[in-house]
């Protein structure tokens, strides 16, 4: 046991002020038991830093594996921090305990103070936020809720129709708690429901008073407080589910969070507006009453102070021209702004003098002078408040990117404003949230064959009934900040920043890959001037034209949207000129061949903060959208498909929470990508109701699923299941005992057959974890079964972890049945017959399967393997290494209509090279 210091570093540059961080780190297996370990932090300089710590993660042995820490608001060092470990009963830096949270938990709420604000969040009714008090003491913010909108039906063209209903529903509280008390970093978890708002104003009822009111759209709301902290970080989850009632709330047309902000006593004139770009730029700075541009002057002053959010000068103060403020009756008074993002190169910006009650027409904002991107791109920032009084801004991450969005101020119309933030927004053109099939069934509910012939066309799977958005999530992210004054274009523009990418702590590449923490199959690339190889700089330069391409991709064939935003597309269509966004199961490609693993790995291998953040945006993306989270298919994901849950084919591939795990410890333990990879959990219960495998087994007619006797692959079912147990054992959550025990047991199954994973399928019991051989050979002679897949969907991975964490402990026989399976996988069909007395046959994606022969070259020490391993990556299927690596630039009318194009290039075969050439450098290094 011992003392060490870890540097982390800031992300991206950072601001001279952060807000309050929270970060992830690992430590070496065996270091650091919990409980024994102190933490603390300081500045290189030697400042010291408040620091809250707590575990993530623990080693099999019990020693510390990741842990996740916290630093409250103030100035931030270009140079990040150091946090130092130090075994309890050795010298320890000197550092007061930390301060700063104080809580205040009663019957009815709970009250966070952060020596900044003062937050308020009830137990029970609707608003979710009753209050947020700044620092000097006044309540900027009240009454902060859900809004939902929704409509009976969906108007088609000119085609007639019966009338449509709207509907207004608001949040209602199932809970309230206190997730995680500390000094430094507090979480509030408020799950809840939308409900019809009551017949009478007077009354609130909590929840639905009667059978025909009804409970809609769950929620959970997390809200982040950091000592010294101004800003509330929200994370929202809406859980979509259809109503349970023939209508009217079948259609979404509005989903929101909605504010009051009380103004009294400023006078119109003194209460403020702020809107925002996504640079950063000031998009809209007025005041509800304006005093600038009349034609009867009241004076520089009067108009300095106002275009600055200053307080205006008493009108007893004001220029001749008008005295006392005389006229001012005459100036109209704006109650509404709107501002709409159409589009990801479209937003506008109206006001009007009527509120919410309407009855004015709305008059178009021009862009302001020194705007960044104009009407184009919005930061997601709007503020209101009074001047000299402080007010609040919200801001919503991914504003432009996540259209239809929207934000609402209200001002000028009496004591309070309001602040909307509209997810999705009404009045953004898209019209209601369709989430209906995307096609009928062109014949195909006759037979399983039928829609097997179909997919030989199409690539879809398709199945009456199963295209349903029913239990897909979102996840969006917002701030509240509280202020002392109307905000400076400075701070907008910080702020701005902040919402859009929060600032990240993270530790080196190099101390990460050391602990092993995350896999020891990756290494950091190394500088150039070190002497790397020929290799390593030709294979480093591939993987920065891939990354680079499709990051190009997103941007330039415009991958944004509310339930698109952070995925990418399957396979490209050369004839059109444009990716398979609409032919079956080659459109939005919903982690297939694991992406995932891919950018992280990538990220961890380079540090660059473009690859984290379209990391982040993907793992946000395909564990939200592309997962089931309530109802019959809870713990499945969707393959490929038009729509995100389109395909019939629901599988533990696609939710594996392995795609989770890197964000989930790099972030300091994101409490919603927990919950994701806790779900994950449940998944085999999700066998019982949907077989897999019911397309394609030879005995469909006789095949019930039995929780003692399930169908299981040791491929794509397996390595999900498995990455669940794996996590859920590391983080020793609530069911670890039995993923633990489900874990070893599988394993000690799978070393027990007589051809380990070459088996391909095998009997599984639910109940207890056995792993039997398949139904087919009941005495185990063994069974040849390999799919090109089963080892594509983090199965490489999780066996390596596996191996490494258990090491000596591992049942017996199933690090062998996995090098085997690693060894002859790629092999020539003759050693595959000596072997197993047959072929595997013509497999694909051998290209992809390298990094298996890499793995027992390395483990078996044999150099002949190591150099099959560099040949089937660099000269096999897939991307060869002496193939034209090139993009074509297409020109357009415009300046950003221009659009890089590969038709050589695919997203499974991307995903696959990128895993192969970072694995294979990271477990071989060199050509021998």
């Amino acid at each position: 046991m011992s003392s060490e210091s870890i540097p982390v570093r800031w992300l991206e540059p950072p601001d001279h002020y952060q807000y309050g961080t929270t970060f992830g780190l690992p430590w070496s297996r065996g270091k650091y038991k919990s409980g024994d370990t102190t933490y603390t932090c300081s500045t290189h300089t030697g400042e010291n830093i408040p620091l809250q710590s707590w575990v993530l993660a623990y080693w099999p042995d019990d020693s510390i594996k990741w842990t996740a820490h916290a630093i409250p608001a103030g100035d931030a060092p270009k140079d990040g921090y150091i946090v130092h470990a130090t075994v309890n009963g050795e010298n320890e830096p000197s550092q007061e305990p930390p301060k700063g949270i104080s809580i205040q938990d009663s019957d009815d709420s709970i009250t966070v103070s952060t020596g900044a604000i003062t937050a308020t969040f009830p137990k029970s009714g609707r608003t979710l936020i009753s209050s947020i008090i700044n620092n000097a003491g006044r309540t900027v913010s009240t009454n902060g809720h859900l809004v939902l909108l929704t409509q009976s039906s969906i108007l088609d063209g000119d085609l007639p129709s019966s009338p449509i209903t709207h509907h207004k529903l608001t949040s209602t509280i199932t809970s309230t708690t206190l997730e995680r008390a500390g000094p430094i970093r507090t979480t509030i978890k408020i799950t809840g429901h939308h409900a019809p708002l009551p017949p009478h104003p007077s009354t609130q009822p909590s929840t639905p008073s009667n059978q025909h009111e009804t409970l809609l759209l769950p929620f959970t709301l997390r809200i982040h407080l950091h000592a010294s902290s101004p800003l509330l970080r929200l994370h929202l989850t809406h859980v979509f589910s259809p109503s349970p009632l023939p209508h009217p709330y079948n259609h979404i047309r509005g989903l929101a969070l909605r504010l009051t902000a009380p103004l009294a006593p400023a006078a119109p004139y003194d209460q403020h507006i702020r809107l925002t770009t996504a640079s950063g730029s000031t998009l809209l700075a007025e005041a509800a009453q304006g005093l600038t541009g009349l034609w009867t002057d009241p004076g520089a002053a009067v108009r300095a102070a106002q275009v600055s959010g200053q307080p205006v000068p008493s009108p007893e103060t004001w220029d001749a021209e008008m005295p006392r403020g005389e006229g001012l009756r005459w100036v109209p008074v704006w109650r509404q702004w709107r501002l709409t993002q159409l589009g990801p190169d479209a937003c506008v910006v109206r006001k009007r003098t009527g509120g919410q009650a309407g009855g004015r027409a709305w008059v178009g904002v021009p862009p302001r002078a020194g705007a960044a991107e104009p009407n184009q791109k919005a930061g997601g920032v709007a503020y209101v408040g009074a001047a000299g009084r402080g007010g609040v801004a919200v801001g919503v991450r991914w504003f432009w990117e996540r259209w239809p969005t929207g934000l609402d101020v209200g001002a000028g119309g009496g004591d309070d404003g309001e602040l909307t933030a509209w997810l999705w927004s009404p009045d953004g053109g898209s019209g209601p949230m369709d989430l209906r099939p995307w096609r009928g069934s062109l014949g195909e509910e006759g037979s399983y064959d039928e829609q097997l012939a179909a997919m030989r066309v199409t690539y879809e799977d398709w199945e009456e009934g199963m295209g349903s958005a029913e239990g897909v999530a979102r996840t969006s992210e917002l701030c509240l900040l509280a202020t002392e004054g109307t905000p400076s274009e400075k701070e907008l523009a910080s702020l701005t920043r902040c919402v859009r990418s929060p600032p990240v702590l993270v530790a080196r590449s190099e101390r990460i890959r050391e602990t092993g923490a995350l896999g020891t199959y990756w290494s950091p690339a190394a500088e150039k001037e070190s002497g790397c190889s020929g290799l390593q700089m030709d294979l480093d330069s591939k993987l920065y034209f891939l990354f680079n391409f499709y990051k190009g991709q997103v941007q330039q064939r415009k991958w944004y949207g509310f339930w698109d935003h952070g995925d990418i597309m399957h396979t490209y269509d050369a004839d059109r000129r444009t990716w398979r966004y609409d032919v079956g199961g080659y459109a939005w490609d919903n982690s297939e061949l694991s992406p995932d693993l891919w950018l992280w790995l990538y990220f961890l291998r380079t540090g660059r903060p473009d690859v984290y953040r379209m990391a982040e945006a993907l793992t946000r993306h395909t564990g939200e959208v592309d997962v089931y989270h309530l109802g019959k298919y809870k713990g499945l994901g969707t393959r490929h498909g038009v729509q995100h849950w389109s395909d019939s084919c629901k599988q533990a591939r696609i939710s594996n929470a392995l795609y989770r795990r890197f964000f989930y410890y790099l972030s300091g333990g994101a409490e919603r990508v927990g919950d994701l990879m806790e779900e994950t959990l449940e998944t085999e219960k999700a066998f019982l109701t949907l077989d897999p495998y019911r397309k394609v087994r030879k005995d469909r007619a006789t095949y019930r699923p039995d929780p003692k006797a399930l169908t299981i692959s040791l491929g794509t079912d397996w390595s999900a299941l498995a990455a669940a147990w794996f996590i859920e054992w590391e983080r020793r959550g609530p069911l670890w005992e039995e993923a633990k025990s489900k874990l070893l047991t599988t394993t000690r199954g799978i070393g027990s057959l007589a051809n380990g994973f070459v088996t391909g399928q095998v009997t599984y019991n639910l109940l207890t974890g056995e792993i039997l051989p398949p139904v087919e050979d009941p005495e185990n002679k063994g069974v040849v079964k390999v799919s090109h897949l089963s080892a594509m969907f983090g199965l490489f991975e999780i066996c390596a972890d596996i191996l490494d964490s258990l090491a000596a402990d591992i049942p017996p026989g199933f690090k062998e049945a996995w090098l085997s399976y690693c060894r002859y996988f790629n092999a020539p069909a003759d050693e595959q017959i000596e072997r197993f007395g047959v072929s595997f046959g013509n497999l694909q994606l051998k290209q992809g399967h390298s990094r298996l022969t890499a793995y027992v070259s390395r483990e078996l020490d044999d150099p002949s393997l190591a150099s099959r391993a560099w040949n089937e990556l660099l000269y096999s299927d897939g991307y060869r290494a002496d193939a034209l690596w090139t993009t074509q630039n297409i020109g357009g009318h415009g300046p950003t209509s221009s659009i890089d194009e590969a038709p050589w290039i695919s997203t499974n075969i991307t995903s696959l090279y990128g895993l192969a050439a970072i694995q294979n450098l990271a477990i071989l290094g060199e050509i021998n």
